[in-house]
């Protein structure tokens, strides 16, 4: 071995020593990668961000035109030019992550973004943010749960609790999740911190943090993650948290995050270290195992059954039975729903009438009819089967 070999022998050493003492960690660090150019705010902003993640021990290396000393640079001249290069970096296995402010995820592919929420300063996954699970609602809301899941393990959450936003598809989405609980998926589901509970999360919920991970279709999760991000700057500046995170889908093998172009360096250090600590979490190691128990329990089956055993309209003319007095109300139903599941339950005799209560559309029927009504509605699939041992 050359005097020149030895010597960076122990300069790698050296470095490795330096690092654990700046981190309290030893071995590799992660290597990640970013694209520079396209920001609102120029491409310095991006690197601002880089060096200063490289101080939690992370070795990034920028995708663009310009860096800084202490910055590994791999040059590009045009925005046009930088998945591709970012690509060529990940499939040579030169980063073991990337990020970048957009990217054209496949179909089946949805971002998991992270959040501080304002309420108590609690971290929480917004599943989704980006891209599309499903081109059905309710299918890929269920898929978000997932993928939240896999996300939030991979970061050191053994046992994530899962809320499902209180938006249309919400009970639909609990029913499919219940389902694959029931045979043998582990979810645990989180308790809304409203006093009526249940894992359907109202607004409060979000501000305050009551799950690890909030299932939401990834338009309403866009949304979610700009307020959250930008809300103390007017907009125009994402200060706050880590950014819409990581592409999810099954057999997608690559761990590419997303930044919005308004994104600002602290963000962008955020969604740096959220990489990092993916790539530490053995991310892709854990989305192929949660596909495989998922999937076991019955997974592909339901989302079949969802598209295939979707409740038709009412369409014959059912007459109402004889008006009672409706003082008993049964929640869980979707508004879209609602009129079907009134006919449904006058066609068994049971009079109803729809409504709509504080925390979403209602079924108001006799006091003394209700367990008969909720077990109709359970057994037609309208509302959770939960309901029928209330």
């Amino acid at each position: 071995m050359s005097e020149k070999q030895v010597n960076q022998i122990i300069g790698k050493i050296f470095d490795q020593l330096a690092d654990t003492l700046a981190t309290g960690e030893y071995g590799n660090k992660p290597r990640i990668g970013i694209t520079s150019m396209g920001s609102e705010h120029g491409e310095e902003n991006i690197i601002e961000a880089a060096l200063k993640a490289q101080k939690s021990g992370i070795e990034v290396t920028l995708i663009g035109s310009q860096t800084k000393e202490g910055v590994k640079l791999s040059k590009v001249e045009t925005e046009e030019e930088t998945h591709k290069r970012m690509e060529q970096l990940l499939n040579s296995k030169e980063i073991d992550g990337a990020v970048t402010m957009h990217y054209p995820f496949p179909i089946g592919v949805s971002t998991v973004g992270r959040i501080i929420t304002p309420g108590k300063g609690k971290e929480m996954f917004i599943a989704t943010t980006t891209g599309t699970s499903s081109t059905d609602k309710v299918e890929g809301m269920v898929k978000n749960a997932i993928y939240g899941i896999i996300t939030a393990k991979a970061c050191g959450i053994k046992n994530p609790t899962i809320g499902i936003l209180n938006i249309d598809g919400a009970r639909q989405t609990e029913i499919a999740l219940k389902k694959l609980k029931d045979q043998g998926y582990d979810i645990a589901f989180a308790e809304s911190q409203r006093a009526d509970g249940g894992c359907i999360m109202r607004g409060n919920d979000l501000l305050m943090g009551s799950c690890d991970v909030m299932v939401m279709d990834s338009l309403t999760g866009n949304l979610m993650i700009k307020i959250f991000s930008s809300y103390t700057t007017g907009g125009s500046y994402e200060s706050i948290g880590y950014g819409y995170g990581p592409g999810i889908g099954e057999n997608f093998d690559k761990l590419i995050m997303i930044i919005s172009r308004a994104s600002g360096a602290p963000l962008v250090e955020g969604a740096i270290k959220y990489a990092a600590e993916l790539v530490k979490g053995n991310c892709l190691e854990i989305s192929k195992e949660e596909f495989a128990k998922a999937n076991k329990a019955g997974l592909k089956e339901i989302l079949n059954s969802l598209k295939t055993t979707k409740k038709e309209a009412v369409t014959e003319e059912i007459q109402a039975p004889k008006k009672e007095v409706v003082t008993s109300q049964i929640s869980g139903i979707e508004i879209m729903d609602l009129e079907d599941a009134v006919k449904a339950l006058w066609k068994k005799g049971i009079y109803a009438e729809s409504g709509m209560g504080c925390t979403g559309p209602i079924i108001l029927v006799n006091e003394a009819k209700t367990n008969e009504a909720i077990k109709a509605l359970a057994d037609a699939e309208f509302i959770s089967k939960e309901k029928v041992d209330c």
